[in-house]
């Protein structure tokens, strides 16, 4: 029997129902809102898998063109792999749901969303994040839910929740927000250089107004919802991990403070080892459980260190950002790339400058747009000291792009000014915690390499969390153990000015207003110190661009003169780039941009453009060809396609009888303009030009006479 609930939220009507559709999934819910509704089902295995020791839960979000009224591209017509923005909501529902399933529930489940209307004002993601929750909430699984998720803008300095296109197009932020009934679980978003205030304010306006969302997913468990399935207590064997307390947690102790991340991982490796080997006689099947009591002594010693001292791991206090060194220009033949070492975290950077032929087609649900900056993020097995099978880019790298992505693109230049299309990719050539950020500066620093007119440096910092009960350190700059051992990873970027991106994600229930304010505290005194020392290298963008980008030359024509630049069959355009080998980008607006590392090439480029599209001007002189004799005076071809007449009185100081004593077809003549009718009829004049050199000097020597 289908169960529904309805809530009004933002000014608009949200549907959530159950029991029509997909009966078979553990749970199921369509939400709609407007014309876009979303199928979200959750399903878990009865049991778990023998020897699982982690949770596995998949989550799949899925557009599907019908959607949209769009029959894919492609040849096979339906839709393949996931795009990444398929791919970055993926990971918008993923990440507030998972600290959510309890700590002993081990069985394999999965969330699918899955769009099957679309419309461009309600965004299907932000549905999704609330369905996922509420299958889970009707379901039998057990989840400490429900969450809800909220996008939220500001126009004209007013917050509004879930936007519409329209509003985001004038939105100085568009942030989004999961929470559950007391307390915020993720953040994600960018901004244009909104204070850390004015960021607080935003969140936590989305969590007082995402309580409708909640209480209607409680009003629809209640309706709808089964038993929750009963989670087996852990069994802990007391025996051993006393005797593995009693052999191992000294070391452990000991191995967690060494700074060097290779030295503390070996170390720690080699007390496992040790461990296991001095208990196998009395514990034969106990390899498992021993790891787990020594991850366990791990994560309780790295914690009660930082809290009983306020020292971390490599000897810094909670604020301490660790040693950075910057290097600039040091790849000889690319635009620009730049070096950035913080601690164990490295990033190489490099930037390409481009034309609009390489702006990356998108096509979505509502069309096709067009990207002019991209970042893509690259974390090889290296960087870490392992090795694995790569195919292409995974969920993490694509969205820790996209955050760095969104860091850097609030500085980028508008178009019209910088006429590129930018594309910076960036290398995790080490990586010991936040080598997004990482990411962010070294991409800053490649973008002023490059001679981009950014609008002011960039930097990102990562900050982390330890809570106990009363006792909370929140610690600036995170190593890659801080953020596994800890319960927040808080990454924040900006300028001197604001913030530009942000991305929360915590393991604990949520984080209070007052964790969050002291964290963007720090993390902006953090931002700061590292724009400081990216500043010693670099401070502002080169004055030149490199010799191997492409200089793109800007011209505009009139709208009625684009057919004439591109030709028949575009037989103009190809002649031009054939020719010259520049790219010629044209648009409807009549702008033109022409590119090439060569001026020579694009003077020439130019000068044919003007050739064919320039227009007969009153008074100006003109090298004409005579194309035609007539009784009462001769057609002269001033510029490609346009005839003017030069009338038999006007063809010299002296009365002619006859038009060919002077001139003859095939002729090459001298000419001024000296009037252009209202129909566009163009008055050539020999005779004002006699004595006149083309640029309008007088002959030496000339007489009349």
């Amino acid at each position: 029997m289908e169960q529904m609930v309805q809530v009004e939220f933002g000014g608009r009507t949200v549907t959530m129902s159950t029991g029509k559709m997909a009966k078979q999934a553990s749970g199921a819910v369509m939400v709609r809102c407007g014309d876009t509704m979303v199928l979200v089902t959750a399903v878990a295995q009865k049991e778990a898998k023998a020897g699982q020791d982690f949770f596995p839960l998949t989550v799949n979000y899925t557009e599907k063109a019908y959607a949209g009224g769009k029959i894919p591209g492609g040849f096979f017509k339906r839709e393949a792999r996931p795009t990444d923005a398929e791919t970055l909501t993926c990971r918008l529902i993923d990440r507030p749901i998972r600290p959510l399933f309890p700590e002993n529930f081990l069985c394999d489940t999965q969330v699918i969303a899955t769009v099957v209307s679309a419309d461009r004002d309600n965004d299907p993601g932000i549905l999704s994040m609330l369905g996922a929750s509420a299958a889970l909430m009707v379901s039998d699984i057990p989840f400490a839910g429900p969450i809800a998720g909220v996008k939220v803008g500001r126009v004209d300095g007013r917050l509004i929740c879930n936007p519409t296109a329209d509003e985001l197009e004038n939105s100085d932020m568009e942030i989004v927000v999961a929470a559950s009934r007391d307390a915020v679980i993720m953040v994600e978003g960018e901004a244009k250089f909104v204070s850390e205030a004015d960021m607080l304010d935003a969140i936590f306006f989305a969590k007082e107004a995402m309580l409708p969302l909640i209480e209607a997913q409680e009003q629809l468990q209640q309706k709808a919802g089964v038993a929750k399935r009963e989670v087996p207590a852990p069994v802990v064997n007391e025996a051993l991990k006393a005797r593995v307390h009693e052999l191992a947690y000294n070391r452990i102790a000991e191995a967690v403070r060494l700074a060097d991340k290779q030295e503390r991982h070996t170390q720690i490796d080699l007390v496992k080892a040790e461990t296991i080997e001095a208990l196998k006689e009395e514990f034969p099947d106990g390899s498992k459980e021993i790891k787990e009591f020594l991850g366990d002594f791990e994560y309780e010693r790295v914690r009660n260190d930082i809290l009983d001292t306020g020292i971390r791991i490599d000897g810094r206090n909670t604020v301490t950002i660790r040693p950075i060194s910057t290097e600039a220009g040091l790849l000889p033949r690319v635009h620009g790339s730049a070096l950035f070492t913080r601690g164990e975290t490295q990033v190489l950077a490099a930037t390409t400058l481009g034309t609009s032929s390489d702006e990356q087609r998108i096509d979505s649900l509502y069309g096709e747009s067009r990207k002019r900056f991209l970042l893509h993020y690259n974390f090889p097995p290296f960087s870490v000291g392992e090795t694995s099978f790569r195919l292409g880019p995974g969920r993490r790298e694509i969205g820790h792009g996209m955050l760095a992505e969104r860091a850097i693109a609030a500085i980028t230049p508008k178009h019209d000014d910088f006429p590129y299309t930018i594309r910076i990719v960036c290398e995790t050539l080490e990586s010991n915690g936040s080598s997004s950020m990482g990411s962010v500066c070294s991409g800053c620093m490649s973008l002023m390499d490059a001679g981009v007119p950014i609008k002011a440096p960039v930097a990102g910092i990562a900050m982390g969390l330890i809570k106990e009960g009363d006792r909370v350190a929140i610690l600036s700059d995170i190593l890659g153990d801080e953020d596994h051992l800890g319960d927040m990873d808080f990454k924040v970027a900006g300028t001197a000015e604001g913030v530009t991106a942000l991305q929360m994600d915590i393991k604990i229930g949520g984080v209070t207003k007052d964790i969050m304010q002291q964290a963007l505290k720090q993390a902006r005194e953090g931002r700061l110190h590292i724009l400081g020392k990216m500043a010693e290298t670099l401070s502002a963008p080169r004055a030149e661009m490199s010799s191997f980008a492409p200089r793109i030359t800007t011209i505009y024509v009139k709208t009625d003169k684009i057919r004439d630049v591109i030709g028949t069959g575009g037989k103009n355009i190809r002649n031009i780039t054939e020719t010259t080998g520049v790219t010629v980008d044209i648009d409807d607006t009549g702008r033109i941009n022409i590119a090439s590392t060569n001026k020579e090439a694009c003077d020439l480029a130019i000068q044919m453009i003007r050739g064919l599209t320039d227009e007969a001007e009153e008074g100006k002189l003109y090298m004409g060809t005579v194309k035609k004799i007539m009784d009462f005076g001769a057609f002269v071809e001033i510029l490609p396609g346009t005839d003017g007449l030069v009338h038999i009185s006007e063809l010299d100081t002296k009365r002619v009888k006859t038009v060919t004593e002077v001139l003859n077809e095939g002729d090459k003549v001298l000419v001024k303009c000296i009037g252009v009718d209202k129909n566009g009829k163009v008055k050539l004049s020999r005779k004002e030009a006699l004595g006149l050199n083309p640029d309008g000097s007088p002959i030496a020597g000339y007489s009349a006479e």
